[in-house]
């Protein structure tokens, strides 16, 4: 069975709730009674807080004085905090005739301020301004009179080098890296921009010093390059399909409201034609105290803190934000329909519109999401999938401040249409429409959610982006965290009378067929001299940064004696146990290494147990019984394990085990499900072939093992037609017959779990030995190769790679360390070359992949996706540095420092125990691989690299594979790289 990812469901959850679930009680007039206010106390100040009974996060809440708002929850699983900044504006707040502007805004922020990423501002400052005003007058010119267009570029091009002298590309990632941080990151959405980054815990001050000065100064330096890269990212969009579906879905919703009328990277007119100033407006009109919160989940003392947060943004001055109106849509009042043409398999969405986030009837949206699809007992998951009616279908709630939308999906079967699918989807309504749900189905979907919510609260992450959510939408946190009692008053009869109110023919419907897209225009490559990468230089606000020292914190590694317990249950099946000490719920795993190279026909079997039923339970009867006990199972299976899974509520753990080992060895053979999957299968597999992700994982599989692979080891069509239902069944009723081991992590002591196994794990009297796999060797990279696969899309991809040597752990540290250096980062060596410096490309990256297993290869892989007209620069580029490493002795000394800083504030915890313990296996280590690194790396110098680099990277010979259209693609310049192929995709693909 499939879990249904709730973490985006749940993201959704977080953030509401104003408004009533009944007619007669309102959220916030019972809930806001509930907080407490307190006080952090210091030497010299009072910061007020609000807290609230119940909350699983213990929450502290704090306004500033300029109203900044803190969130703060301490989580110390590891000595790090996970922080958000997010500003409550996105692209539904960008100016009409500059779309996009929120998006680019997000980009410029990485630039730095006054103080950072420049070496004289007082210099470079004024040659920024001269750029904006050039903008300004570049924008004005009509995009038809090209000449005069071009010749203003020339000019803008021209003061942008000269003001890239001064400039120093990334320092913000610098500074980010010397203190350690990961994870640096943004996004941007319809109504918010979120900055990420994930600090230790010693470093909180620097953290904030950065961070208020960014917030506070930030400059547009870089600033053409950058809107190269944004040409990049928006061909990305306009090559996937499924963001091109889901803009067409927001148009059709939307129709009135900026979130349909306006799109997050913005239109081709507008990218083309930026404003600086309208940034700069955007900036001081959004990106004030009042419309920000800092969300904080970690290792830390609160009350120390809110004084450091005060101290660093509390001068920031407020401001009025613009008011943000729009007027209300027409009501829908029959199917409005749209249509996206691509190469990807076709399917459909439709969406029904609501009120925001603060609307009376959210609580019951999320519950008719749910009783729809919740990847065990909804309506679509047992109706659809589970009868095999469609090839997939599922729905999710979209919820947004000022409307909300349930949006269901869906893919049809070989011979099925698009409307079936529809009418499939539509169908499922009418069921809750009549009442046809189980009686307990709501309480266990509430169940279900408690469930979610306790789990994600085990990541930093998410505790954080909780807080994100809540004040994205303006939601008070008291209303989240009594959420529950307002899910609970929800009856039947509510839902019921609620579908039946706001489901009608007042849909969108949005057809993705499979086409070319005849409405794509090609945004032109701009012609750019190459910026100043100043690599060496530092500011004098880095400087300070370095020189503010912090008290170390000392690594601590893994002992697997200390840190987990192995001991034997039955037939001396090895069980690997970990305790969990922080809530009532279990992970438990028999993981066989046995997988599809063992056998082909594993996989279709694996595949077929979800449509079993047994001599007690039909299929849906299965799935359901689950559900109401608060667990999952899934099986599934890669070339070489078989990994068996189920988890839940720790209370419910020996009747779900007997449930799910009654399934494996009583499951009853169902031909027509059978038939069905076949089928699917068959139809997957030509869907695949107009996938883009799959194409090209399919052409790297074939780069690495030749036509023979793995990949290509799959039943023929004409294997699938010959399967049987008894064999499917005898492979299900062997999966516990093999040598395997059990992997716990729960709350339950291992003389308790010992006599649970004991008792249900189903085994015979003697275990079989794993059969014989079948080997794929890895073809040596002997000469230059260039292997081109056409596919219709907007953008190339390409990707090198060099077989290098066996796995040797000795080469860790040296290769994280290069890793780090050359390719890992914003400050790497690649990054700033092809995309800083030359904006060839938004996604660039080369590093050196050690394999996971002993007996496999290392691979030297260097990657970059880029428009047509740029590839000879970008293949280039790549090969150049990969052949002639630049030397930067600070970037080095940034990049070693920064891997010392991440183990030192690393833990490995929980199930990760046991699975780290299972890959140290396969790599043949019994011990924590960090310790080399952490020995080794401190004494490593630049010139390690060089010879590293020397040896493994420079003049290699190289597979390179590519993907684009043949129609765009210039064969002459693919030859200068090697002798080119073309590949069918049959051939990689192995049908």
């Amino acid at each position: 069975m499939k879990h249904k990812n709730k973490l985006l469901l749940f993201a959704f959850l977080s953030i509401m709730f104003l408004g009533t679930v009944s007619t007669s009680v309102n959220a916030q007039d019972v809930l806001v009674a509930t907080s407490t206010e307190s006080k952090s106390v210091d030497s010299d100040n009072l910061y007020n807080y609000k807290t609230y009974p119940n909350d699983p996060l213990n929450a502290r809440i704090y306004t500033l004085g300029n109203g900044l708002t803190v969130y703060m929850t301490v989580y110390k699983e590891k000595p790090r905090i996970q922080t958000y900044i997010a500003v409550r504006a996105g692209s539904k707040n960008d100016p009409h005739e500059t779309t996009g502007l929120a998006h680019y805004f997000e980009h410029m922020m990485f630039k730095g301020t006054q103080h950072f990423g420049t070496m004289d501002f007082s210099k470079e400052g004024p040659l920024i301004a001269q750029i904006e005003e050039l903008f300004e007058q570049y924008r004005k010119i009509p995009m038809e009179n090209d000449d005069e267009r071009k010749a203003l570029y020339h000019i803008i091009d021209s003061v942008s080098f000269e003001a890239s002298k001064y400039a120093i590309p990334n320092e913000y990632d610098k500074l980010m890296s010397a203190i350690g941080a990961k994870g640096t990151n943004a996004f941007t959405s319809l109504e918010q921009t979120v900055f990420v980054d994930n600090i230790p815990s010693n470093q909180i001050e620097n953290w904030a010093t950065i961070q208020a000065d960014r917030f506070t100064t930030p400059v547009l330096r870089l600033f053409h390059t950058e809107l190269e890269t944004i040409y990049e990212e928006k061909n990305m969009t306009m090559t996937s399909d499924s963001r091109k579906s889901y803009q067409a879905l927001l148009e059709g919703l939307f129709q009135k409201h900026t979130y349909g009328t306006q799109s997050t990277i913005g239109t081709q007119e507008h990218i083309k034609n930026p404003s600086m100033k309208n940034i700069r407006w955007f900036f001081d009109s959004y990106y004030v105290p009042n419309n920000i919160a800092i969300c904080i989940s970690g290792d830390f003392d609160p009350d120390q803190m809110i004084k450091v947060i005060n101290d660093k943004f509390g001068k920031i001055k407020s401001k009025e934000i613009p008011r943000f109106s729009y007027e209300k849509e027409t009501p829908i009042t029959e199917p409005l329909v749209k249509e996206v043409v691509g190469p990807d398999a076709e399917k459909i969405s439709l969406a029904f519109r609501f009120g925001g986030a603060n609307s009376e009837d959210i609580y019951k949206l999320v519950i008719t999401d749910m009783i729809l699809s919740n990847s065990a007992a909804g309506l679509i998951d047992l109706n659809l999938n589970q009868k095999q009616k469609v090839l997939s279908g599922g729905s999710f709630p979209m919820i947004l401040a000022d409307y909300s939308a349930l949006v269901l999906n869906g893919k049809p079967k070989e011979g099925q249409t698009l409307d079936q699918v529809k009418d499939l989807l539509l169908e499922q309504i009418e069921l809750i429409k009549k009442g046809e749900f189980p009686d307990w189905l709501i309480t266990a979907i509430i169940n279900d959610l408690k469930l979610d919510e306790i789990k994600q609260y085990e990541s930093n992450g998410s505790r954080a982006m909780s807080f994100v959510q809540s004040f994205i939408l303006g939601v008070p946190w008291n209303v989240e965290v009594n959420k529950w009692e307002m899910l609970e008053k929800i009856t039947k009869q509510d839902i019921i009378d609620f579908a039946n109110e706001n489901f009608k023919n007042n849909y969108v419907v949005v057809y993705k067929k499979s086409g070319k897209d005849k409405n794509y225009k090609k945004i032109k490559k701009t012609k750019l001299t190459p910026i100043k990468i100043n690599r060496e230089a530092e500011s004098d606000f880095l400087k300070k940064i370095h020189a503010n020292k912090v008290p170390d914190i000392e690594p601590v590694f893994l002992d697997f004696e200390k840190d987990m317990t192995q001991f034997t249950i039955k037939n001396d099946i090895p069980v690997l146990y970990k305790m969990n000490t922080e809530n009532e719920t279990f992970s438990l795993y028999y993981i066989t290494e046995m997988g599809s190279n063992h056998s082909k026909k594993l996989s279709i079997a694996i595949d077929y147990l979800e449509y079993l039923g047994t001599s007690e339970y039909t299929p849906e009867q299965i799935q359901q019984e689950f559900f109401k006990l608060g667990t999952s199972f899934s099986v599934f299976n890669s070339d070489d394990q078989v990994y068996v899974m189920l988890r839940g509520l720790t209370e419910n753990m020996e009747p779900a085990l007997e449930l799910f080992e009654k399934l494996l060895a009583d499951a009853k053979p169902n031909k027509e499900a059978l038939d069905n999957l076949v089928s699917d299968i068959l139809k997957k597999r030509k869907d695949s072939k107009k996938s883009i992700q799959s194409i090209f994982q399919s052409l790297v599989s074939y780069g690495i093992y030749g036509p023979t692979s793995s990949f290509t080891n799959i039943l023929t069509e004409k294997e699938l037609q010959e399967l049987t239902a008894e064999e499917m069944i005898a492979i299900i009723k062997n999966l516990n017959s093999y040598k395997h081991k059990i992997l716990y992590y729960g709350n339950q002591n291992k003389e308790l779990i010992t006599k649970l196994l004991n008792n249900y794990h189903n085994v015979p009297q003697k275990l079989i030995p794993i059969p014989p796999e079948v080997k794929f060797p890895e073809l040596p990279t002997e000469k230059n190769t260039v292997y081109v696969v056409n596919f219709d899309t907007k953008q190339s991809q390409i990707l090198m790679l060099n077989q290098s040597e066996l796995y040797n752990k000795d080469k860790v540290p040296i290769v994280r360390l290069f890793n780090e250096y050359f390719g890992g980062s914003m400050n790497s060596i690649v990054f700033q070359e092809l995309r800083e410096s030359r904006a060839l490309a938004y996604t660039a990256m080369a590093f050196y992949q050690m394999p996971s297993e002993k007996e496999k290869h290392s691979y030297s892989l260097a990657y970059i996706a880029t428009q047509y007209d740029k590839i000879d620069d970008a293949m280039g580029g790549l090969i150049g540095l990969m052949n002639d490493m630049p030397e930067a002795e600070k970037s080095f000394n940034i990049a070693r420092n920064s891997i010392i800083d991440n183990i030192r504030t690393s833990r490995i915890t929980k199930s990760s125990v046991l699975f780290t313990y299972l890959s140290n296996q396969k790599r043949g280590l019994d011990y924590d691989i960090r310790k080399d690194v952490y020995k080794i790396v401190p004494n490593l110098t630049l010139n390690d690299l060089k010879e590293f680099h020397g040896k493994y990277l420079k003049d290699t010979k190289k597979t390179i594979l590519v993907l684009g259209d043949e129609k765009e693609l210039n064969f002459k310049i693919l030859k200068k790289y090697g002798k080119v192929k073309k590949l069918k995709l049959e051939k990689i693909f192995g049908y």
